[in-house]
């Protein structure tokens, strides 16, 4: 698995922190960004990980921002991301066997470190389910292409 990984200046540390676990789980990941705390624009980075999951070239996106809100919704513009924010372990996992999400979010301002590498740990331990839960990841791509044309 590769992994796509960014923060604005507003998630830093905690992109610093997700970055020894990816690490510690021996996970290949490719840090896009930001490189310190001054001030940046948390779209640029967001687009950046979106348009690598949705071309392929990860498997798997994650980013950080103040809160990860603003991160998953411009993550979500980009056709074929399903984003979602998570700071706890059962949605992150519920994210993965129900709605096959490719790009985790989180805010540095709302979750530990601690936590957040247990989040990120489950979200990328857990395999979507499929079955029933396909017609419905299906149904969601339907609306994304009916907005594209």
């Amino acid at each position: 698995m590769k992994v796509a990984i960014a923060s604005d200046h507003a998630g830093f540390r905690l992109k610093q922190e997700l970055l020894g676990a990816l690490k510690e789980l021996n996970v290949d990941f490719d840090d896009l960004g930001t490189f310190d705390e001054q001030s940046v624009d948390y779209p640029d980075y967001g687009k950046k990980v979106a348009e690598g999951v949705a071309k392929g070239q990860y498997d798997r996106g994650v980013l950080v921002c103040g809160t990860g809100l603003g991160m998953a919704i411009t993550a979500n513009k980009v056709r074929g991301v399903r984003a979602i924010t998570a700071h706890d372990v059962f949605s992150a996992k519920m994210s993965r066997l129900h709605n096959d999400a490719n790009v985790l979010t989180m805010g540095e301002r709302v979750v530990g470190p601690g936590l957040a590498a247990e989040v990120l740990t489950a979200w990328l331990a857990t395999e979507f389910e499929g079955g029933r839960h396909q017609r419905r990841v299906d149904k969601m791509t339907a609306l994304e292409e009916a907005w594209v044309n």
